[in-house]
Order: C-alpha cells, then sequence, then structure tokens
C-alpha cells in the first residue's frame, strides 16, 4: 500500500492510497483526496475488512508519515496485522506498489 500523487486540469494536486495485493496483483482499493491522513489510512483498510470479510496478514509499506501514527498502529495490533515497512530511500524493497 502507498500514495501516489498528480495534479489535476487546473493545477490542483491530489492523492491516492493505492492498496495492492502482492500476490495477485489486483489493486483491492484506490482513495484519493486532496489530504489524506493516517485515519484515512484506516477507515480504508476497515472498509476492505468489512466488505472482503478477510484482513491481510501483513501489509508493506514505506517509511511515510501515514503509516506511521496511532490509530494505524491499533488498527493493525487489534486485528492481529503485521506491519513490513521498506528501508527508507530503497524503493526496491516494495517493488510490487512502486510500479503500480
Amino acid at each position: 500500500m502507498d500514495f501516489v500523487s498528480d495534479s489535476l486540469f487546473n493545477g490542483r494536486r491530489f492523492r491516492a492510497l493505492a492498496v495492492v495485493d502482492n500476490f495477485s496483483r489486483e489493486c483491492l482499493a484506490i482513495h484519493a483526496g486532496k489530504s489524506l491522513k493516517g485515519e484515512d489510512v484506516v477507515r480504508v483498510m476497515e472498509a476492505l475488512r468489512v466488505l472482503d470479510k478477510r484482513l491481510p496478514v501483513r501489509i508493506q509499506t514505506d517509511n511515510g508519515s501515514e503509516f506511521i501514527p496511532k490509530t494505524l498502529d491499533k488498527w493493525v495490533y487489534e486485528h492481529g496485522v503485521t506491519m513490513d515497512f521498506s528501508r527508507p530511500g530503497k524503493p526496491t524493497d516494495n517493488p510490487f506498489i512502486e510500479s503500480f
């Protein structure tokens, strides 16, 4: 899971949270907005849990500030999910999402 960014025709920037299954390479969710935070990550993961009736064993991310808040830490702890952070400055540690 990672954030991608782009700009609209009028120059306004937006970000999108992309959740991709490492095995199937299926994009499970994309959530776009002007300003996305850790709470948005938790909301998307909770929606996936409710809709799919399943949880990931491991979530692989970079060290972005959106992935280190206490709300996400609490959610993964409560659901028994392991967070796997890539090394800083090493996009090859997270190739599935970086190539998305």
